[in-house]
């Protein structure tokens, strides 16, 4: 990588303290420039007479100091902000360059153009609850997120349409049946579950369309509690024991009035949770197990759908579920370290 060049102060600087009877490393101690460097430019003036550096090669940089510096600020400013919009910006002020200039100034101030991930929106109120609920357990043993029975639910569609896969092929071969994947619409089909796990394990896989009377996957406060009340005793006692929490999301059916009084005439323990945080479940990313497991299955109709998806649940490991259960302390301190806002988890 090539050195900045010297002004031309420096060299008449050099040359004058040359003609002082300074010795080269003493000069390059006073001017901070290496011997080396010194001793190029008294020899360039002997031989060549001049200290002018030659014309270099090439095409010369387009912008100064001053473009690159309103460059990079447009772009902290808003990070959404195309090479476009920069580039007509630029040109009010009377500089005219290429989009592949300011993408090449980006690229030098290390900035990259990515797809900008999908979180949830999360407002001032929420962002004070996930940090003080963060802050609050922190600090929480190791036993205490072991005796909590993760819930939630999800949808698994018939057609896992949402994976990327690649493929080998050869040039011109992209629409070949072979190297193509199949998409349906709306998923060719879907179920909804209901599902339960701790740090020990998976629990059961609940579908809605078999606990509901009218065969719809369509989930309410009274089916919630229906399921509440023939799944969590039960999962909670072969996952965990007698002494347990149930952690829930505050979807409406799990904060409804009803389901309320449920849990309190059955005096189940609640972990208090903060909305609008699926960055903080360990349930979701067992979910996401789920679904990859399913991407290697072919099921047809629905039926075959729940029974791969209950078989791939079944196959989660307890080394998985405790991975993702001792996970928490690392996804408090995003939060912490977030101020509140989504993480990476």
């Amino acid at each position: 990588m090539r050195s900045k060049e010297l002004s031309m102060l420096v060299k008449e600087a050099i040359l004058k303290l040359r003609k002082q009877k300074k010795p080269i490393r003493e000069i390059a101690t006073i001017l901070r420039v290496a011997k080396s460097t010194v001793w190029y430019i008294l020899r360039k003036k002997a031989s060549i007479g001049e200290l002018s550096n030659a014309k270099r090669p090439g095409c010369p940089r387009k912008t100064t100091v001053v473009d690159d510096s309103r460059i990079i600020s447009m772009v902290k400013r808003n990070p959404f902000t195309t090479a476009n919009q920069v580039n007509n910006t630029l040109q009010g002020v009377g500089v005219l360059i290429s989009k592949s200039t300011i993408k090449k100034r980006l690229h030098e101030s290390k900035y990259r153009g990515c797809t900008a991930r999908c979180k949830p929106l999360i407002s001032l109120k929420n962002r004070k609850a996930r940090l003080d609920f963060a802050k609050e357990h922190l600090k929480k043993p190791a036993q205490f997120w072991k005796n909590i029975l993760w819930t939630d639910e999800t949808k698994i569609n018939l057609y896992q349409n949402d994976a990327k896969k690649k493929v080998w092929r050869r040039h011109g071969t992209a629409h070949y049946p072979k190297h193509t994947t199949s998409s349906v619409k709306h998923g060719g089909g879907s179920v909804m579950a209901w599902a339960c796990m701790a740090a020990s394990g998976t629990g059961t896989l609940v579908f809605i369309d078999d606990v509901t009377q009218d065969r719809r996957s369509r989930m309410n406060s009274e089916v919630f509690r229906d399921i509440l009340s023939a799944q969590i005793q039960l999962n909670a006692v072969k996952l965990i024991g007698l002494r347990f929490m149930i952690q829930m999301d505050n979807d409406p059916k799990h904060t409804a009035k009803a389901t309320q009084e449920f849990i309190k005439a059955n005096k189940c323990k609640i972990l208090e949770w903060p909305s609008q945080s699926p960055d903080l479940y360990p349930i979701e990313h067992a979910f996401h197990l789920l679904k990859t497991k399913l991407q290697t299955e072919r099921p047809t109709n629905k039926q075959q759908l729940k029974a791969a998806a209950v078989k791939a649940w079944q196959s989660i490991k307890k080394e998985e579920t405790q991975h993702l259960v001792m996970s928490m302390s690392s996804r408090l301190q995003a939060v912490i370290a977030s101020k509140g806002f989504s993480t990476k988890y």
